[in-house]
């Protein structure tokens, strides 16, 4: 069964911070001889996301489209630092109520899985992505999941690997990775 692999972009000085920092450059390097090959490297439109890529060692194959909502979905998933409990099960709830989240992260989730859809069994994808929206995304994937157990919400390069059923269209098999 084809693998998909989605991890947060790597280290930058400051959350205003376009570009890469040196120590993003050399901890994305160092993650990058951990993983790979994959047939398809997805990244945001964002330049830190292609950044983490290259310095993995890694061409982007596909650049993954700003959803339209990503504005209300940015302002409806600050509501999750006011929720209680573990930070992914905050954020489910957020995803599996309506509103724009839940829409969010649901388009998130067909984007990768159309992502799958050409791949063979043994086949790998790659998608760096930005932290708050990959957790989403993998909760609308896993609605049901034991989210407690996921800890905290990704740090820079720290993901998951999930396999598809292209036979079901289906993810299944989550595992999360920290660094």
């Amino acid at each position: 069964m084809p693998m998909l692999e989605i991890r947060r972009h790597s280290k930058r000085d400051g959350d205003q911070a376009v570009h890469l920092s040196q120590a993003g450059i050399e901890l994305a390097r160092w993650a990058g001889t951990l993983m790979g090959p994959f047939e398809v490297v997805a990244s945001s439109v964002a330049p830190r996301t292609r950044e983490t890529a290259i310095a993995m060692g890694f061409a982007v194959t596909v650049e993954i489209p700003t959803l339209q909502n990503v504005s209300e979905f940015m302002v409806e998933s600050q509501q999750a630092a006011r929720e209680v409990g573990e930070p992914f099960t905050r954020l489910a709830r957020l995803v599996n109520r309506r509103g724009a989240v839940q829409d969010y992260s649901h388009a998130l989730a067909a984007q990768w899985r159309h992502l799958m859809t050409p791949l063979n069994p043994g086949d790998a994808a790659l998608v760096i992505g930005h932290g708050g929206h990959l957790e989403c995304g993998l909760i609308a994937l896993f609605p049901d999941a034991d989210h407690d157990s996921w800890g905290a919400m990704f740090d820079y390069m720290e993901g998951a690997r999930i396999h598809y059923d292209s036979s079901a269209g289906r993810f299944h098999d989550v595992e999360i990775v920290r660094m």
